[in-house]
């Protein structure tokens, strides 16, 4: 299992039999802190100041007696072996090991007894994780505010109070920071295989150098996630969805036999005019308990529709009524797993790429100031068998006027029956036979020898260049092991579905002149004209770009605009259902910081 600074994919049976270990181990820890404070109340972090006074010199090193030492390293040790059932939380186990090695007998968040003001700061982060797509519990925000608590209602806490918080903290902190940076899961693992991963982060150096002393740690550890301006919007977009949760009754519409069109009545129009003012979709709410499907209403169902990946009709039909019944709970999560895979990626980028966003059937060209400059339909790979693989790669040629050199798996199960029915298949639509040196087999029509051989891959089939060809007339060309690129195509009436996922895992562009256009802005002299005519000329050509342009090839079910529209798209290849049941592993996996 490859490991990532503590992001690790564990299996289930790495799990399975640990809870037991873990109670006997971690109650050896709480077991000289629960007595001091079971009958006193807690008080509120937040009610607690947290405020910098930077005027103030900073207190001397909490440094340990030999005895306080030695118990250090026991509870590290403690900490170490409960963390054995998970290959993540022993990461964060041994790198806390390793940043207290080097503080040398002295803690990282006591200063003269009590715990510093970052201390406080960066558990109030903890409490609060929720608001950056995670879950406070994975901290032991609770038991490090019991902690906290009984330090500061104890007029002396004992050296052994002082560690444990310490202790507590720093691992709390580490996987917090690591979620932040990275992510909870290592996207490379099974059953997401995401060729895309961001640089890690040292945590030990980063506490010790960086967070432990901050003047504002809370700035620090936003420094530390990722710097998209997609990704702020996203987090913006999650904080008005969990306020539409809590004001929204979640109550159903009702179906209706056949769609419902602007002018006819509707019982549930009320429920819908609520919904979609709460929404957004609906500036004026109107006369709420108007039973009418009108005008007004049905505008507002075009833009839930846009915005929800259906066509914008403003029929209410059955489709549009499973998007309004769908729980916010669920947009939620949505945007929950979003920001997941945002950390996911590389950032800050080198040079502004080229996005692909699986869900949304759309491509985006990003500038230099992480803006979007413009946007495309594309067609992706077929869901189940033909699934465009997710990964980060950098389109260095456009080939004009391309061949297409034909998968032996289409070979020999979509064209070869073809030709078995109508043995002119090929020559109809321009299909050479040739070698494995790609030499032309010259027949009128294939024998029985030359259809056996396409089955076994012993011959292939090439298409000749041309308006019918199956890669249009252009193809982007991008190293990646899974021999996938982007390419035109003369299917023009697919981009004009709402779900287009048509194609063998290759990607179809709507626009492949204005993409060629852009690639190619930096090449003199490759201007609309040149690029046109070179599509429409005679000869296939190779240009290489000046300067290669990374592409992210992505799977998101939540785009926010830079508008603030929030768009949601369907789980086409069911990449959330799988992210939301590993997250839900690790939720359930005990943490390390106990």
């Amino acid at each position: 299992m490859k490991t990532l600074n503590g992001q690790v994919a564990v299996p289930a049976s790495a799990r399975a039999g640990s809870w037991t270990l873990w109670f006997v181990f971690l109650m050896l820890i709480f077991l000289a802190v629960i007595p001091c404070s079971l009958g006193t109340p807690t008080p509120s972090l937040a009610a607690r100041p947290t405020a910098f006074d930077t005027a103030r010199p900073e207190a001397p090193t909490q440094r340990l007696s030999d005895k306080g030492a030695a118990e250090l390293q026991t509870i590290l040790n403690v900490v170490k072996l409960a963390a054995l059932p998970s290959e993540r939380l022993t990461a964060f186990a041994n790198q806390a090991a390793g940043l207290y090695a080097l503080l040398d007998h002295s803690l990282l968040w006591i200063r003269s007894g009590s715990p510093t003001a970052q201390a406080r700061e960066v558990l109030e982060r903890l409490q609060h994780a929720e608001e950056k797509g995670l879950d406070p519990v994975a901290y032991d925000g609770h038991i490090c505010d019991f902690r906290f608590a009984h330090l500061e209602l104890s007029a002396h806490p004992s050296e052994g109070d002082l560690i444990r918080f310490d202790v507590g903290l720093t691992l709390a902190t580490m996987q917090y920071l690591s979620d932040l940076h990275l992510g909870r899961v290592n996207p490379k693992s099974p059953p997401f295989v995401v060729e895309v991963r961001g640089e890690t982060l040292d945590l030990p150096s980063f506490i010790k150098e960086e967070l432990a002393n901050a003047r504002d740690p809370r700035a620090t550890i936003e420094s530390v996630e990722p710097q998209f301006l997609g990704y702020r919007r996203t987090l913006s977009a999650l904080h008005t969805y969990r306020d539409i949760q809590q004001r929204d009754g979640g109550a159903l519409l009702p179906s209706s036999p056949r769609p419902v069109e602007p002018g006819m009545p509707y019982p549930g129009s009320p429920r819908l005019r609520s919904l979609l003012r709460l929404l957004g979709d609906l500036p004026d709410a109107g006369n709420l308990a108007s039973p009418n499907y009108d005008n007004e209403l049905a505008a507002a169902v075009e833009r839930f529709q846009e915005r929800h990946g259906l066509e914008p009709t403003g029929l209410l039909d059955p489709p549009t009524l499973r998007e309004l019944n769908t729980p916010i709970a669920r947009r939620v999560l949505q945007l929950e797993l979003t920001l997941e895979r945002w950390r996911w990626l590389p950032s800050p980028f080198k040079q502004p790429p080229i996005v692909v966003n699986v869900p949304e059937f759309r491509l985006h060209i990003i500038d230099e100031r992480h803006h979007i400059v413009s946007s495309m339909n594309v067609v992706v790979g077929r869901a189940y068998r033909h699934e465009t693989p997710l990964f980060e790669s950098e389109i260095r040629s456009v080939l004009f006027r391309p061949p297409w050199n034909v998968p032996l798996e289409i070979q020999r199960n979509e064209l070869v029956p073809l030709v078995e029915v109508n043995p002119s298949y090929l020559a109809e639509n321009s299909y050479d036979v040739v070698d494995a040196r790609a030499n032309r087999i010259e027949e009128p029509t294939p024998t029985q020898e030359t259809l056996a051989a396409l089955r076994n891959g012993q011959l292939f089939l090439r298409q000749r260049p041309g308006e019918e060809n199956s890669l249009g007339l252009v193809k982007f060309e991008l190293p990646n092991p899974y021999d996938v690129y982007l390419h035109g195509t003369p299917a023009q009436e697919l981009f004009s579905k709402s779900r287009r996922d048509f194609s063998h895992g290759c990607v179809r562009v709507e626009d492949p002149v204005a993409l060629a256009v852009w690639l190619l802005r930096e090449n003199p002299g490759w201007n609309e004209e040149r690029v046109k005519a070179s599509m429409h000329g005679c000869e296939t050509l190779r240009v290489a770009l000046a300067r290669p342009v990374p592409i992210w090839i992505v799977y998101g079910t939540a785009v926010v605009l830079e508008d603030g529209r929030v768009r949601f798209f369907n789980d086409v290849y069911g990449q959330d259902a799988a992210l939301d049941q590993k997250l839900t592993h690790i939720r359930t996996e005990p943490s390390a910081v106990e």
